[in-house]
């Protein structure tokens, strides 16, 4: 197994592993990569550690030497200049009358290239607009469509918890999320109370869905009938992380809810164990698709769009 290290080009950046070769970097190390786009600039976000091929990208980049202070200067020197770039572009797209929302201008290490990202409603032709910037900026241009996922984690901001967002500090990849999730949670429907600042499901809802799912196979379903120690009963309430189930017992003409766990209680009807049906009828059900309930759609963010370069 190879040694690798995980590196980001941004602070919000994704983890990408590459490879040290003999240099002994620490977490916060910033070194210079070679990259399909150049020299690159990045920052040890990981210590080494052995790694499964399948687990790598192929090709597997490789640290050049570690960053030194002329490098730097340069990427505070890139900086401001993609302060100034971003007005221009701004300008420029008002000029062309585009519907698009500019996020973010980045050049590369190296200036041989401005790529700029923006997030729109649908398809944009930004060819005379790339034609443009390419005069004014004489350099390599590179638009890229996102999604608002991928606006969120390069803008940044505070999440309703009170912190820094999770994509734009820590989340490396993003994973699928659906209306389902919060059902099973027992959260609030509420668009505003499960969406991000993003306007999509927030990603948390993802962090404890395994847990969940665990505890929803060992436990009732609420209205559900149910024996207890106590008696038999209707489960009332499900907490699905305490792994507990509140029932109600009637006794006489008064009725008292108890608390157990998932090994005190035994259902009235437990689920039938699903077989594979045989026959014409196993085989019709088998050839017809899987229906999707629009509760289980995934909501993810809108995938990028192919930039389009055009050198001067």
């Amino acid at each position: 197994m190879p040694t690798v290290i995980g590196v980001r080009f941004r602070d919000a950046g994704r983890r990408l592993y590459v490879n040290p070769h003999d240099l002994q970097v620490n977490e916060g190390d910033a070194v210079i990569i070679s990259t399909n786009r150049g020299l690159e600039y990045a920052t040890v976000c990981e210590r080494a550690r052995d790694l499964p091929d399948t687990l790598l990208p192929s090709p597997l980049l490789s640290v050049q030497r570690l960053a030194t202070t002329a490098d730097l200067e340069r990427i505070q020197a890139n900086r401001d200049k993609e302060a100034q770039a971003f007005a221009i572009c701004k300008e420029r797209i008002l000029a062309h009358k585009l519907d698009m929302k500019l996020v973010s201008v980045e050049y590369t290490f190296d200036n041989a290239k401005l790529i700029a990202c923006f997030t729109s409603g649908g398809r944009v032709d930004f060819r005379a607009l790339v034609k443009d910037l390419a005069g004014i900026f004489k350099t390599r241009i590179e638009l890229k469509q996102i999604g608002v996922r991928d606006e969120a984690r390069l803008i940044g901001g505070m999440g309703s918890c009170g912190r820094a967002l999770c994509c734009s500090s820590f989340l490396a990849d993003f994973q699928p999320v659906s209306i389902r999730m919060a059902k099973e949670q027992s959260l609030s429907l509420n668009p505003t109370k499960i969406s991000g600042v993003c306007g999509r499901l927030m990603c948390c809802l993802k962090y404890e869905q395994e847990q969940y799912e665990k505890s929803r196979k060992r436990l009732p379903r609420q209205g559900k009938e149910v024996i207890t120690p106590e008696g038999r009963g209707t489960v009332t309430q499900v907490n699905a992380l305490l792994e507990t189930v509140t029932v109600r017992i009637t006794k006489g003409e008064t009725a008292e809810m108890y608390s157990f766990t998932a090994d005190q209680v035994q259902r009235v009807n437990p689920p039938a164990p699903r077989h594979p049906e045989k026959g014409k009828q196993g085989q019709a059900a088998a050839a017809e698709p899987p229906v999707v309930s629009e509760d289980e759609e995934e909501f993810l963010g809108t995938p990028e769009t192919p930039g389009l370069d055009f050198e001067d």
